[in-house]
Protein backbone atom coordinates (compact mmCIF):
# COMPACT_ATOMS: atom_id res chain seq x y z
CA UNK A 1 0.00 0.00 0.00
CA UNK A 2 1.17 3.54 -0.78
CA UNK A 3 0.53 6.45 1.56
CA UNK A 4 1.78 9.88 2.52
CA UNK A 5 3.49 9.94 5.91
CA UNK A 6 4.42 12.76 8.28
CA UNK A 7 7.16 11.86 10.77
CA UNK A 8 7.87 15.39 12.02
CA UNK A 9 5.96 18.66 12.12
CA UNK A 10 7.00 21.44 9.75
CA UNK A 11 6.61 22.65 6.16
CA UNK A 12 5.39 20.77 3.07
CA UNK A 13 8.71 18.92 2.73
CA UNK A 14 7.86 16.72 5.71
CA UNK A 15 5.26 14.94 3.53
CA UNK A 16 6.82 11.72 2.25
CA UNK A 17 5.45 9.01 -0.03
CA UNK A 18 5.90 5.50 1.40
CA UNK A 19 5.45 2.24 -0.50
CA UNK A 20 4.80 -1.27 0.73
CA UNK A 21 2.96 -0.24 3.91
CA UNK A 22 0.57 -2.78 5.51
CA UNK A 23 -3.10 -2.36 4.61
CA UNK A 24 -5.24 -1.58 7.67
CA UNK A 25 -7.91 -4.01 8.87
CA UNK A 26 -11.43 -2.73 9.68
CA UNK A 27 -12.79 -3.43 13.15
CA UNK A 28 -16.46 -3.52 14.19
CA UNK A 29 -18.51 -0.73 12.54
CA UNK A 30 -15.49 0.20 10.41
CA UNK A 31 -14.99 0.09 6.63
CA UNK A 32 -11.86 -0.35 4.52
CA UNK A 33 -12.03 2.01 1.54
CA UNK A 34 -9.99 1.80 -1.65
CA UNK A 35 -9.34 5.53 -2.04
CA UNK A 36 -9.58 6.95 -5.55
CA UNK A 37 -9.50 10.68 -4.72
CA UNK A 38 -8.48 12.67 -1.66
CA UNK A 39 -9.99 15.98 -0.55
CA UNK A 40 -7.40 18.56 0.55
CA UNK A 41 -8.49 20.92 3.34
CA UNK A 42 -6.65 23.87 4.91
CA UNK A 43 -6.84 22.16 8.30
CA UNK A 44 -4.51 19.46 6.90
CA UNK A 45 -1.80 22.11 6.59
CA UNK A 46 -2.43 23.44 10.11
CA UNK A 47 -2.06 19.96 11.61
CA UNK A 48 1.08 19.20 9.60
CA UNK A 49 2.72 22.47 10.63
CA UNK A 50 2.34 21.57 14.31
CA UNK A 51 0.30 24.66 15.26
CA UNK A 52 -3.03 22.83 15.50
CA UNK A 53 -4.39 22.37 19.01
CA UNK A 54 -4.89 18.60 18.70
CA UNK A 55 -1.68 17.16 17.32
CA UNK A 56 -1.69 13.55 16.07
CA UNK A 57 0.87 11.02 17.25
CA UNK A 58 3.85 10.85 14.90
CA UNK A 59 4.17 9.34 12.36
CA UNK A 60 0.74 9.81 10.84
CA UNK A 61 -1.00 9.87 7.46
CA UNK A 62 -2.86 13.17 6.84
CA UNK A 63 -6.35 13.64 5.52
CA UNK A 64 -9.95 13.14 6.56
CA UNK A 65 -11.88 13.38 3.27
CA UNK A 66 -11.99 11.23 0.16
CA UNK A 67 -13.97 9.00 -2.16
CA UNK A 68 -13.59 5.46 -3.47
CA UNK A 69 -14.89 1.89 -3.27
CA UNK A 70 -15.78 -0.13 -0.19
CA UNK A 71 -13.25 -2.98 -0.17
CA UNK A 72 -13.99 -4.70 3.14
CA UNK A 73 -16.39 -4.23 6.05
CA UNK A 74 -15.92 -4.99 9.71
CA UNK A 75 -18.43 -6.71 11.99
CA UNK A 76 -21.87 -5.14 12.43
CA UNK A 77 -21.57 -2.75 9.46
CA UNK A 78 -25.06 -2.16 8.03
CA UNK A 79 -24.93 1.13 6.11
CA UNK A 80 -22.64 0.09 3.23
CA UNK A 81 -21.56 -3.10 1.51
CA UNK A 82 -18.51 -4.26 -0.38
CA UNK A 83 -18.26 -2.64 -3.81
CA UNK A 84 -20.29 0.48 -2.95
CA UNK A 85 -19.09 3.80 -4.37
CA UNK A 86 -18.75 6.18 -1.41
CA UNK A 87 -17.58 9.58 -0.20
CA UNK A 88 -16.33 9.84 3.35
CA UNK A 89 -15.24 12.15 6.13
CA UNK A 90 -13.15 11.54 9.24
CA UNK A 91 -10.87 8.69 8.21
CA UNK A 92 -9.19 7.31 11.34
CA UNK A 93 -6.06 6.18 9.47
CA UNK A 94 -5.70 9.12 7.05
CA UNK A 95 -7.07 9.53 3.54
CA UNK A 96 -3.76 10.43 1.82
CA UNK A 97 -3.43 6.75 1.13
CA UNK A 98 -4.37 3.95 -1.24
CA UNK A 99 -6.52 2.35 1.47
CA UNK A 100 -7.97 3.86 4.64
CA UNK A 101 -10.33 3.06 7.48
CA UNK A 102 -13.50 5.02 8.18
CA UNK A 103 -16.39 4.52 10.60
CA UNK A 104 -19.58 3.63 8.74
CA UNK A 105 -21.39 6.64 10.26
CA UNK A 106 -18.99 8.96 8.42
CA UNK A 107 -19.70 7.55 4.97
CA UNK A 108 -22.12 8.70 2.27
CA UNK A 109 -23.18 7.04 -0.97
CA UNK A 110 -21.80 8.40 -4.24
CA UNK A 111 -24.18 8.19 -7.24
CA UNK A 112 -22.80 6.56 -10.38
CA UNK A 113 -23.02 9.83 -12.31
CA UNK A 114 -20.80 11.69 -9.78
CA UNK A 115 -17.05 11.22 -10.21
CA UNK A 116 -14.65 10.44 -7.38
CA UNK A 117 -13.00 13.88 -7.55
CA UNK A 118 -16.35 15.49 -6.77
CA UNK A 119 -17.04 12.97 -4.03
CA UNK A 120 -13.69 13.74 -2.39
CA UNK A 121 -14.65 17.41 -2.09
CA UNK A 122 -17.88 16.82 -0.12
CA UNK A 123 -16.75 15.85 3.40
CA UNK A 124 -15.41 18.62 5.59
CA UNK A 125 -16.39 21.61 3.36
CA UNK A 126 -20.03 20.70 2.79
CA UNK A 127 -20.69 19.28 6.26
CA UNK A 128 -19.13 22.39 7.80
CA UNK A 129 -21.26 24.61 5.57
CA UNK A 130 -24.43 22.77 6.59
CA UNK A 131 -23.51 22.95 10.28
CA UNK A 132 -22.72 26.67 10.07
CA UNK A 133 -25.87 27.57 8.16
CA UNK A 134 -28.51 25.40 9.81
CA UNK A 135 -27.36 23.56 12.92
CA UNK A 136 -25.69 26.67 14.37
CA UNK A 137 -26.82 29.64 12.27
CA UNK A 138 -30.52 28.64 12.10
CA UNK A 139 -30.79 30.23 8.66
CA UNK A 140 -34.30 30.51 7.26
CA UNK A 141 -35.69 30.84 3.75
CA UNK A 142 -35.77 34.46 2.64
CA UNK A 143 -32.95 35.59 4.91
CA UNK A 144 -29.69 37.01 3.56
CA UNK A 145 -26.34 35.34 4.22
CA UNK A 146 -23.07 37.20 3.73
CA UNK A 147 -20.23 34.75 2.97
CA UNK A 148 -16.98 36.50 3.80
CA UNK A 149 -14.46 34.64 1.64
CA UNK A 150 -16.76 32.54 -0.51
CA UNK A 151 -14.43 30.97 -3.09
CA UNK A 152 -12.89 28.15 -1.03
CA UNK A 153 -14.43 24.76 -0.29
CA UNK A 154 -16.70 25.84 2.57
CA UNK A 155 -17.64 29.10 0.86
CA UNK A 156 -18.72 27.54 -2.43
CA UNK A 157 -20.61 24.86 -0.49
CA UNK A 158 -22.46 27.60 1.42
CA UNK A 159 -23.41 29.30 -1.84
CA UNK A 160 -24.88 26.11 -3.32
CA UNK A 161 -26.76 25.18 -0.15
CA UNK A 162 -28.22 28.69 0.19
CA UNK A 163 -29.39 28.75 -3.42
CA UNK A 164 -31.03 25.36 -2.96
CA UNK A 165 -32.88 26.54 0.14
CA UNK A 166 -34.13 29.93 -1.03
CA UNK A 167 -31.61 31.93 0.99
CA UNK A 168 -30.22 35.17 -0.48
CA UNK A 169 -26.44 35.37 -0.92
CA UNK A 170 -23.96 38.23 -0.74
CA UNK A 171 -20.35 37.12 -1.08
CA UNK A 172 -16.77 38.29 -1.26
CA UNK A 173 -13.83 37.04 -3.30
CA UNK A 174 -10.16 37.95 -3.31
CA UNK A 175 -9.43 37.84 -7.03
CA UNK A 176 -11.01 38.27 -10.45
CA UNK A 177 -10.97 34.49 -10.89
CA UNK A 178 -12.83 34.15 -7.61
CA UNK A 179 -15.41 36.71 -8.67
CA UNK A 180 -15.92 34.80 -11.92
CA UNK A 181 -16.50 31.55 -10.01
CA UNK A 182 -19.15 33.23 -7.86
CA UNK A 183 -20.88 34.75 -10.90
CA UNK A 184 -20.91 31.34 -12.59
CA UNK A 185 -22.58 29.97 -9.45
CA UNK A 186 -25.34 32.55 -9.73
CA UNK A 187 -24.20 35.06 -7.09
CA UNK A 188 -25.23 38.56 -8.19
CA UNK A 189 -23.94 40.63 -5.25
CA UNK A 190 -20.15 40.23 -5.09
CA UNK A 191 -17.51 42.37 -3.37
CA UNK A 192 -13.73 42.02 -3.57
CA UNK A 193 -12.36 41.95 -0.02
CA UNK A 194 -8.90 43.00 -1.24
CA UNK A 195 -10.24 46.37 -2.39
CA UNK A 196 -9.99 49.21 0.11
CA UNK A 197 -13.39 50.60 0.94
CA UNK A 198 -15.42 47.47 0.15
CA UNK A 199 -17.00 47.57 3.62
CA UNK A 200 -18.09 51.17 3.08
CA UNK A 201 -19.52 50.14 -0.28
CA UNK A 202 -21.59 47.43 1.41
CA UNK A 203 -22.90 49.97 3.92
CA UNK A 204 -23.65 52.49 1.16
CA UNK A 205 -25.68 49.90 -0.72
CA UNK A 206 -27.80 49.34 2.38
CA UNK A 207 -27.46 45.56 2.34
CA UNK A 208 -29.49 43.78 5.03
CA UNK A 209 -27.38 40.92 6.37
CA UNK A 210 -28.95 38.40 8.73
CA UNK A 211 -26.10 35.89 8.96
CA UNK A 212 -22.38 36.12 8.21
CA UNK A 213 -20.24 33.06 7.49
CA UNK A 214 -16.75 34.16 8.49
CA UNK A 215 -13.62 32.36 7.21
CA UNK A 216 -10.97 34.66 8.75
CA UNK A 217 -12.31 36.09 11.99
CA UNK A 218 -9.06 37.62 13.25
CA UNK A 219 -9.03 39.91 10.20
CA UNK A 220 -12.72 40.49 9.49
CA UNK A 221 -14.77 40.20 12.69
CA UNK A 222 -14.84 43.91 13.53
CA UNK A 223 -15.92 44.75 9.99
CA UNK A 224 -18.56 42.03 10.18
CA UNK A 225 -20.08 43.63 13.25
CA UNK A 226 -20.26 46.97 11.44
CA UNK A 227 -22.41 45.62 8.58
CA UNK A 228 -24.54 43.06 10.43
CA UNK A 229 -28.24 43.84 10.79
CA UNK A 230 -29.80 44.08 14.28
CA UNK A 231 -30.03 40.67 16.00
CA UNK A 232 -27.83 39.16 13.28
CA UNK A 233 -25.63 36.09 13.73
CA UNK A 234 -21.98 35.58 12.88
CA UNK A 235 -20.72 32.03 12.35
CA UNK A 236 -16.94 31.81 12.82
CA UNK A 237 -15.72 29.00 10.57
CA UNK A 238 -12.06 30.04 10.25
CA UNK A 239 -9.50 31.99 12.27
CA UNK A 240 -5.71 32.35 12.21
CA UNK A 241 -4.81 34.45 15.22
CA UNK A 242 -5.91 36.56 18.20
CA UNK A 243 -8.11 39.62 17.97
CA UNK A 244 -8.51 42.75 20.10
CA UNK A 245 -11.87 44.49 19.75
CA UNK A 246 -14.49 46.35 21.75
CA UNK A 247 -17.37 44.06 22.84
CA UNK A 248 -19.68 47.09 22.73
CA UNK A 249 -19.86 46.42 18.98
CA UNK A 250 -21.75 43.24 19.84
CA UNK A 251 -24.08 45.08 22.21
CA UNK A 252 -25.04 47.77 19.72
CA UNK A 253 -26.88 45.36 17.41
CA UNK A 254 -27.39 42.57 19.99
CA UNK A 255 -25.44 40.34 17.65
CA UNK A 256 -24.61 36.70 18.30
CA UNK A 257 -21.17 35.26 17.53
CA UNK A 258 -20.91 31.48 17.35
CA UNK A 259 -17.89 29.30 16.74
CA UNK A 260 -18.32 26.39 14.33
CA UNK A 261 -16.30 23.21 14.73
CA UNK A 262 -17.46 20.24 12.67
CA UNK A 263 -15.76 17.72 14.97
CA UNK A 264 -18.16 18.73 17.77
CA UNK A 265 -21.16 17.35 15.86
CA UNK A 266 -23.17 14.68 17.63
CA UNK A 267 -23.81 11.41 15.80
CA UNK A 268 -27.40 12.51 15.24
CA UNK A 269 -26.20 15.82 13.75
CA UNK A 270 -23.68 13.96 11.58
CA UNK A 271 -26.41 11.65 10.30
CA UNK A 272 -28.49 14.71 9.38
CA UNK A 273 -25.53 16.29 7.56
CA UNK A 274 -24.74 13.18 5.54
CA UNK A 275 -28.38 12.55 4.64
CA UNK A 276 -28.69 16.11 3.33
CA UNK A 277 -25.56 15.72 1.16
CA UNK A 278 -26.70 12.36 -0.19
CA UNK A 279 -29.98 13.95 -1.25
CA UNK A 280 -28.13 16.89 -2.84
CA UNK A 281 -25.88 14.55 -4.80
CA UNK A 282 -28.83 12.47 -5.99
CA UNK A 283 -30.79 15.58 -6.98
CA UNK A 284 -27.82 17.06 -8.82
CA UNK A 285 -27.53 20.47 -7.18
CA UNK A 286 -24.29 19.74 -5.32
CA UNK A 287 -21.44 20.57 -7.72
CA UNK A 288 -18.08 21.00 -5.95
CA UNK A 289 -15.70 23.43 -7.66
CA UNK A 290 -12.44 21.70 -8.65
CA UNK A 291 -9.45 24.03 -8.64
CA UNK A 292 -6.54 21.66 -9.23
CA UNK A 293 -6.06 17.90 -9.44
CA UNK A 294 -2.66 16.40 -8.54
CA UNK A 295 -1.40 12.86 -8.03
CA UNK A 296 -0.85 11.55 -4.51
CA UNK A 297 2.93 11.94 -4.59
CA UNK A 298 2.52 15.70 -5.10
CA UNK A 299 0.74 16.25 -1.78
CA UNK A 300 3.45 18.71 -0.71
CA UNK A 301 2.70 20.86 -3.76
CA UNK A 302 -1.00 20.84 -2.90
CA UNK A 303 -0.22 22.04 0.63
CA UNK A 304 2.10 24.74 -0.67
CA UNK A 305 -0.62 25.93 -3.03
CA UNK A 306 -3.10 26.28 -0.17
CA UNK A 307 -0.63 28.16 2.03
CA UNK A 308 0.77 30.52 -0.61
CA UNK A 309 -2.22 31.19 -2.89
CA UNK A 310 -3.54 34.73 -3.20
CA UNK A 311 -7.18 33.70 -3.35
CA UNK A 312 -8.94 30.34 -3.24
CA UNK A 313 -10.63 29.17 -6.44
CA UNK A 314 -12.43 26.03 -5.32
CA UNK A 315 -10.74 22.92 -3.98
CA UNK A 316 -7.65 20.81 -4.63
CA UNK A 317 -7.88 17.03 -5.02
CA UNK A 318 -5.26 14.28 -5.01
CA UNK A 319 -5.88 11.27 -7.24
CA UNK A 320 -4.67 7.86 -6.14
CA UNK A 321 -3.38 5.53 -8.86
CA UNK A 322 -3.71 1.96 -7.56
CA UNK A 323 -0.94 -0.55 -7.01
CA UNK A 324 -3.63 -3.15 -6.28
CA UNK A 325 -6.61 -3.08 -8.62
CA UNK A 326 -8.56 -6.21 -7.80
CA UNK A 327 -12.18 -5.97 -6.74
CA UNK A 328 -11.82 -9.19 -4.73
CA UNK A 329 -8.71 -8.03 -2.85
CA UNK A 330 -9.00 -8.65 0.91
CA UNK A 331 -6.15 -7.53 3.19
CA UNK A 332 -4.60 -9.98 5.61
CA UNK A 333 -3.21 -9.07 9.01
CA UNK A 334 0.48 -8.11 8.97
CA UNK A 335 2.73 -10.23 11.18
Amino acid sequence: MRCISVSEFGGPKVLRLLNGMPTPIPKAKEVLINVKAVGINPVDTYIRSGVYANKPTLPYTPGKDGAGFVMQIGDNVTKVKKGDRVWFFGSSTGSYSEFCICHEDNIGHLPNNVDFNSGAMIGMPYLTAYRALFQKGKVKRGETVFIHGATGGVGTACVQICHNCGVNVIATAGSEDGERILRDMGVTKIYNHRNEGYIEEIKKNGERIDVIIEMLANVNLVNDLSILSPNGRIMVVGNRGPLDFNPRLIMQTEASITGVMLMNSTWREREEQIQYMNEGLNNGWINPILWKCLELEYAKDAHREIIENSGAKGQIVLTVNPTVNNAEYVPTPSL
